[in-house]
């Protein structure tokens, strides 16, 4: 029997770590911060290939993306040749978005080491962002207002690499701005966008963020991160986030995400690739294969 366009997938975005071999502070003494699901004491162990097919079993994606841990800061390149090595034993991840700090003096050579990695694909730098609608100030060292930062974005046209971005919706002014100043980088923003306030305030101040970066062509997003703190993960509350994400990109710019191991926190992942499945349910079949399948294809040159 052939496949239906529910069947293949791609998750376009898990992460790999070993605590026992390799430097992740947050993982390994360092605390994060106001952490979005709360205490994630869970994730202090190592998660490698054989533990992703393990959480995938009944469900398991043809190709993925990692996107970069935060290993030690000092040399993000070695995170790189890790996961390279780790792709060429169990055959994941199978692309790879590394780590460069934008704003630091040695960005080009960082950008140029990671981009000598076949498997590379792009670049993810969490920028300043603020941690409350609130707060949310332009113009801020680090944010992507900088121009130091954006001396370093401007970087990535050279080596033909796309730009990860993870910032809550009340930032994103800033990334439609970028995006619209760079237009040869696609920019795929993280996590939906972090529509944590669900409130009907909340959900309007989301929505207007998120089309004024679909505003911009060069932008994708991915549909993941909609865990909330001390709720189960629900469809009732997810499915309809994701079909109005869905409908302010369209079809064609979305992708379904894991965010493995880290929402393994909030859902496990059938529930959250059935969750994907159910938002995408009533489009056609082409729509469906470019939802869970192609639009990853595209944007992360996988294949």
């Amino acid at each position: 029997m052939d496949p239906t366009p529910d069947d293949v997938f791609i998750d376009a975005h898990q992460h790999f770590w070993d605590l026992e071999a390799n430097p992740y502070p947050w993982l390994q003494g360092e605390t994060v911060p106001a952490f979005r699901y709360g205490d994630y004491s869970a994730l202090r162990r190592s998660y490698l290939p054989a533990d992703f097919e393990r959480d995938t079993h009944r469900h398991s994606p043809v190709a993925t993306v990692h996107i970069e841990a935060e290993w030690d800061r000092i040399d993000p390149v070695a995170e790189t040749r890790w996961l390279t090595r780790l792709a060429q034993t169990h055959g994941r991840p199978s692309v790879i978005v590394a780590h460069a700090a934008l704003d630091r003096g040695d960005v080009e050579e960082v950008l140029a080491a990671q981009a000598a990695f076949a498997l590379v694909r792009g670049i993810r730098h969490k920028p300043v962002t603020a941690a409350a609608q609130s707060d949310a100030r332009r113009g801020l060292a680090g944010s992507m207002d900088d121009p130091r930062w954006r001396s370093g974005y401007a970087l990535l046209q050279r080596h033909g690499l796309s730009f990860d971005l993870q910032a809550p919706w009340w930032n994103l002014d800033q990334a439609a701005d970028l995006a619209r100043d760079f237009p040869r980088t696609t920019l795929i923003l993280n996590h939906t966008g972090l529509p944590a306030d669900r409130s009907v305030a909340g959900l309007r101040g989301w929505r207007a963020a998120m089309e004024s970066l679909a505003a911009q062509p060069n932008t994708a997003v991915k549909i993941s991160g909609l865990g909330r703190l001390a709720k189960p993960w629900a469809q009732a509350d997810n499915v309809p986030v994701m079909r109005d994400a869905i409908a302010i990109f369209g079809p064609s710019r979305c992708m379904f995400a894991s965010n493995f191991p880290v929402d393994s926190l909030v859902a496990d992942y059938t529930t959250l690739l059935e969750g994907f499945k159910a938002a995408i349910a009533q489009r056609p079949d082409a729509e469906r294969r470019a939802l869970l399948h192609d639009n990853a294809v595209r944007c992360y040159r996988i294949g």
